[in-house]
């Protein structure tokens, strides 16, 4: 029996209880249903400033933290909110660090835009010409909009909607089965 492949949850967002936090945290729920393992990466708020004079080893701690958990993830996925009309400030400062590193190159990489219809597509646009920087192939069909309010949280913070949960495990499934498929398990 082989081992899931692991797929790394990137929140964009800083802020307590966001619901870009919720998607992922509810992700990392259904995992083990998509037979995949999931890991929700936390150094957002760790990472320096961006400079390309350190972008040298040896690297900043969370720097080294964050490119090696992409190193060891098959995938990632990210979920981030729209701020100002692109990428709040600290995700783009993530995306920046992986710029420089070789980690993400090839990588399968899809997001979820929760933000209400007609939000986020800044954003987006924003992820996609950062990614194609770095390399990371995009698995369009497992970057889907699933927006998400306050309401649809259950007391635990997890989206309680069966058809959200059911999309989430389907997202997973597809970067699990790119990573398998045109990369090889890592």
């Amino acid at each position: 029996m082989s081992t899931p492949p692991v797929i790394l949850l990137l929140s964009g967002s800083l802020r307590a209880g966001s619901s870009n936090e919720a998607v992922l945290r509810t992700a990392y729920a259904v995992a083990s249903d998509a037979q995949v393992s999931a890991v929700l990466y936390d150094g957002l708020a760790q990472l320096p400033h961006f400079n390309p004079d350190e972008d040298t080893d040896p690297l900043p701690a969370p720097v080294a933290g964050l490119r090696a958990a992409i190193d060891q993830a098959a995938g990632i996925l990210i979920c981030a909110p729209e701020y100002a009309g692109t990428l709040p400030g600290s995700f783009k400062n993530l995306l920046d660090w992986t710029v420089g590193g070789t980690e993400i190159g090839d990588k399968p990489v899809a997001w979820i835009n929760a933000a209400a219809p007609g939000r986020g597509g800044g954003a987006e646009t924003t992820l996609r010409t950062v990614l194609g920087y770095t390399g990371a192939d995009i698995v369009e069909p497992a970057c889907v909009r699933i927006p998400v309010d306050r309401g649809m949280l259950g007391a635990d913070g997890l989206v309680t909607d069966a058809g959200v949960r059911r999309q989430l495990g389907e997202v997973l499934g597809l970067l699990a089965a790119s990573a398998k498929v045109t990369h090889g398990q890592r």
